[in-house]
């Protein structure tokens, strides 16, 4: 029989929504797979969480990226980065899991498969001891923010779905990548090297928000919704498939997960992450995605 969650309820101080709050170190067999409802997966969601099950699945070449980057830090430095790709890792199974549930047609190594081999830039295909971002803390001031765009997706998913499976495990990697920011934010903040001018970080942020526009979602969401029977008929296209991979992302987001999101990223950058930069910039970034939204 499988094993039923470890969580507890608790109400939200922000919505006085009731949330699940999930622990550290959970497994596949935690999940209530016995829950899960056919009849209340929305096929939109469904394509937009096979993308997201490849992406998270390539976890292993960012963690020796990573690895490389921090060739010489403390041993419980390399642990927790392996730590990190475990987990990482591990929501790529679960989400992969929960598509082949929804869908019997879709396989999460076959469709992974296809998209390694279109997808595989240089700093992971061969990383070296240096950071594509110039320095260890530009690097991790990227992955806060791919963090703090990971737990609000997932959060954003977990509040739009009805089906209770995938709201379960959309909750459990919504808790995940808010302690992975943590621990890259403490990683940042320990590092020797000079701090970055405050120009720089806006800077190193906003570069990494650019490449969510890269080819890794649009072309994983190719590999994971286009059958790889109909390749000759239906080819890639990056332009088409990135507005249908940011389809779903921008339809769900409410305005208090921006708002969160804007406040992390805030914080990492040396913001106040309650102050009027913050406040202006969930602003701009809501009605963004709103426009967005309705041009998808």
């Amino acid at each position: 029989m499988t094993a039923q969650p470890v969580h507890h309820q608790a109400v939200s101080p922000h919505n006085g929504f009731q949330q699940n709050v999930f622990h550290q170190g959970w497994s596949l067999d935690d999940v209530c797979w016995y829950a899960f409802d056919a009849a209340a997966v929305d096929p939109t969601m469904l394509a937009a969480i096979k993308a997201a099950a490849l992406v998270e699945y390539n976890a292993p070449d960012y963690v020796a990226y990573l690895k490389a980057v921090f060739h010489d830090q403390p041993t419980e430095t390399l642990d927790w980065i392996e730590q990190w790709g475990a987990e990482e890792r591990q929501h790529g199974r679960a989400l992969g899991r929960w598509a082949e549930l929804a869908d019997p047609s879709f396989k999460l190594e076959d469709a992974f498969a296809r998209f390694r081999l279109g997808y595989r830039p240089a700093h992971l295909a061969a990383p070296g001891e240096a950071s594509v971002r110039g320095s260890r803390r530009g690097e991790m001031i990227a992955r806060c923010v791919v963090e703090s765009g990971t737990s609000s997706y997932y959060s954003a998913i977990r509040d739009a779905t009805d089906e209770p499976v995938l709201k379960e495990i959309a909750g459990r990697i919504a808790a995940d990548e808010y302690r992975h920011y943590k621990l890259f934010y403490e990683t940042l903040q320990a590092q020797n090297e000079p701090d970055l001018p405050f120009w720089k970080k806006i800077w190193v942020a906003a570069t990494r928000v650019r490449e969510s526009d890269d080819d890794e979602l649009a072309f994983a969401y190719y590999c994971a919704n286009v059958p790889a029977a109909e390749e000759v008929a239906r080819p890639y296209n990056r332009k088409l498939y990135s507005r249908r991979a940011a389809h779903t992302g921008m339809t769900i987001y409410r305005r208090r997960h921006i708002q969160k999101l804007v406040q992390m990223v805030a914080k990492v950058i040396g913001a106040d992450p309650h102050g009027k930069l913050a406040n202006w910039g969930g602003a701009i970034l809501w009605r963004f995605m709103q426009k967005k939204a309705a041009a998808a």
